[in-house]
């Protein structure tokens, strides 16, 4: 039996998830995304129910206010594999990505939670970019064969290690640059080195 289609939102509720959305990006810009979840729905001038009823959880607002970000950033992802060399395009997403997800204060850390916790509703939003990080790194042949795991790993260091650089572009490519030199070296092929039985 087919599922039925959901039905779309009466006006004004739309309207209260519109304010809620809008409310909870400027407050994680303000206050990182570990805020008063109270306070969002004040700022929205809704009730708490109302916040509650559109998204029951934190990840569920979270994962909400970061989809179209994540759209966009998937479609830069895509133009620089077609305009740029496979090392530069994952330099360069590598330093996007990265710019991208220090804006919010303590956003690693929930991304780092999500996950670990299977059902969170953050993984959907986010494995995308996962799969489109380890697309890149397969198109530079960078890194070897490198798991979903490793890849995420690898975003969360970087946005940790630019975290408080909100302001400061140049330093955090540095820090990015820095961080990613291991990706770009030849590395040894373990197991049979020369000169040694």
């Amino acid at each position: 039996m087919a599922t039925a289609a959901k039905r779309p939102l009466r006006a004004d509720a739309q309207r209260n998830r519109d304010a809620i959305l809008a409310a909870a990006r400027e407050i994680f810009a303000a206050e990182g995304v570990l805020t008063s979840l109270d306070g969002i729905a004040l700022r929205a001038g809704v009730g708490n129910a109302t916040l509650y009823r559109n998204f029951p959880t934190r990840d569920d607002l979270l994962a909400a206010v970061m989809h179209t970000s994540i759209a966009d950033a998937l479609a830069e992802a895509d133009a620089l594999a077609r305009t740029r060399s496979p090392r530069d395009a994952l330099a360069e997403w590598l330093f996007r990505l990265t710019w991208q997800l220090r804006i919010w204060h303590d956003l690693p850390y929930c991304l780092a939670t999500a996950h670990h916790a299977a059902a969170s509703p953050m993984n959907p939003t986010t494995d995308p970019l996962v799969e489109r990080t380890a697309a890149l790194l397969d198109a530079a042949d960078a890194a070897g064969r490198i798991t979903p795991d490793e890849v995420y790993e690898l975003v969360l260091a970087l946005s940790w290690a630019v975290d408080r650089f909100h302001d400061d572009e140049p330093a955090a490519r540095r820090r990015v640059t820095i961080g990613t030199a291991g990706i770009f070296t030849c590395r040894p092929t373990y197991g049979h080195q020369d000169g040694l039985s």
